[in-house]
C-alpha cells in the first residue's frame, strides 16, 4: 500500500510539473508552485527529487519512455529502409498531436541546458534503436552516409517543424495525413 501512494506521489509530481513546466517555462515554475499543484508539502517533492533539476530530467526521461513505448506498440514490420523510417516518423507525428504539452516540453527541453544532465547510460538507451537503425541505413545504401548523430538531429529538428506546422493549421484530417506523408518523403529526400 506505501509503494502505491508512493507511485501516486511521484506521479502527481511529474503531471503537475508538466503543466507549470508548459504554461511557465522552467525558470518561472518555482518548486513550491509544484508541489502545491501536486497536493504536497514543498519538503515532499525533495523527497523524490533531490533538485529541481533533477525532476525536470526524471519527467523528460519519463515522457520518452512512453513516446518510446507508443512507437513500439505502432510499430509495422517493414523490410525495407524506407517503410521503416516512415512508420516510426508518423507514429511520432501522430503521438506528438495527441500528447502536445509532453511534446511541447521534449521540445523545451532540447533546447535547453538540461539535456547535458541526462546520464550517459540513459542517453545510449534512449538512441540505441535510433542509431542502429540509421547506421543499418547507411550500410545498405538506403540513406546517405553521414554522421549518425547528425542524421538524428535532422530528423528530429523536421519532426517538430511538422509539429509545428500541424498545430498551427486548420486542416482536415485527411490533409493532415497529406502534410505527414509530405513532410516524411522530403525527409526522406534529404537523408537518401
Amino acid at each position: 500500500m506505501i509503494s502505491q501512494s508512493v507511485n501516486d506521489k511521484r506521479k502527481d509530481l511529474l503531471a503537475a510539473a508538466l503543466r507549470l513546466f508548459v504554461q511557465y517555462g522552467f525558470h518561472g515554475t518555482p518548486t513550491s508552485k509544484i508541489a502545491k499543484e501536486a497536493g504536497v508539502a514543498n519538503g515532499t517533492l525533495f523527497h523524490y527529487y533531490k533538485t529541481k533539476e533533477d525532476l525536470i530530467v526524471s519527467l523528460y526521461i519519463d515522457i520518452k519512455a512512453r513516446m518510446g513505448e507508443y512507437i513500439e506498440i505502432n510499430e509495422i514490420e517493414a523490410k525495407n529502409a524506407k517503410k521503416k523510417f516512415r512508420n516510426q516518423f508518423t507514429s511520432v507525428i501522430y503521438w506528438s498531436l495527441e500528447n502536445q504539452d509532453e511534446f511541447y516540453f521534449i521540445q523545451q527541453f532540447h533546447t535547453s541546458p538540461f539535456t547535458s544532465l541526462i546520464p550517459p547510460e540513459e542517453i545510449k538507451m534512449q538512441l540505441n534503436k535510433s542509431c542502429t537503425q540509421i547506421e543499418k541505413a547507411i550500410k545498405e545504401k538506403a540513406i546517405k552516409n553521414r554522421d549518425t548523430n547528425l542524421i538524428l538531429s535532422l530528423m528530429t529538428s523536421h519532426i517538430f517543424g511538422v509539429n509545428q506546422y500541424l498545430l498551427k493549421t486548420q486542416i482536415t484530417e485527411k490533409e493532415q495525413k497529406k502534410v505527414i506523408k509530405d513532410g516524411f518523403d522530403m525527409l526522406w529526400k534529404m537523408i537518401s
